[in-house]
């Protein structure tokens, strides 16, 4: 009965998961039709791609054995992330490439140094998820409280323009599946991470039923923020320049 809980569990993870993983779908959509990437940046897919290649590394038999359902989520999430990426350098400007193309590079370098760690100095199935679930976990945790600076600007906007609905949704769903499969296998690094998940998905969500309606403030998100608007995507937020959509706003209320 446990066995069969655990898989329903897992299942219902990779099932939500996917959702996450779907999410870019339409930014990509638009990057194709105007075969740019405008001003998208690269980094959520290079950081989900980590994650998910230190996550498949967490799942093998070498490490935690048994645990089939993280490898392949994550693989399907490793798949998804290098065709996003694909399509981003080939159409993102080439300073963006290069930019891109290092942090691949950063990637690969510290994944390697982890799996190779791993291998040849722990020895012990104990000792081995320890060592990368703990790396996991600080990664897991930066991508789930990447959205602070999204609730805080919700906040003094008040408007939920940039939070929508359904990723703050997948992102409760998708971590309170992951945190009860933690408690039934008592896996404190996956517990971990998605319990802060599902507190920020939680507040996200509240935050979104409290403004949707609200009148949003008229001053702009950089006065208010200090900083440029943040676009969602995946479970990770980006920053957007905006700088272009007002000097053509400028120009138009000259004519």
């Amino acid at each position: 009965m446990g066995c069969s809980f655990k898989l329903i569990l897992g299942i219902s993870g990779n099932a939500t998961a996917v959702a996450l993983f779907a999410a870019p779908l339409p930014t990509f959509w638009s990057i194709l039709k105007k075969k740019s990437t405008m001003d998208y940046s690269g980094l959520p897919y290079v950081c989900t791609l980590f994650n998910c290649l230190l996550w498949i590394l967490y799942g093998m038999p070498f490490v935690k054995p048994h645990s089939m359902l993280i490898i392949t989520i994550n693989g399907f999430g490793c798949a998804i992330e290098f065709i996003y990426l694909t399509i981003y350098l080939i159409y993102a400007a080439r300073q963006n490439k290069v930019k891109v193309m290092k942090m691949l590079l950063v990637v690969i370098l510290a994944f390697t140094i982890v799996t190779v760690i791993t291998i040849t100095v722990v020895h012990t199935h104990s000792k081995r998820t320890t060592l990368v679930g703990s790396v996991c976990v600080v990664v897991a945790i930066a991508m789930y409280t990447s959205p602070l600076s999204v609730m805080k600007m919700v906040i003094q906007t008040r408007s939920v323009e940039y939070m929508p609905f359904l990723l703050s949704l997948f992102v409760l769903l998708n971590s309170t599946v992951w945190t009860f499969y933690a408690l039934v296998t008592k896996d404190i690094f996956i517990g971990i991470p998605n319990g802060l998940g599902c507190l920020s998905g939680a507040a996200q969500l509240a935050l979104y039923v409290f403004y949707r309606n609200s009148t949003p403030v008229t001053a702009s998100l950089e006065s208010l923020s200090g900083d440029k608007p943040l676009k969602p995507v995946h479970n990770v937020y980006l920053q957007i320049d905006k700088s272009n959509e007002k000097l053509n706003e400028k120009k138009d209320s000259k004519h």
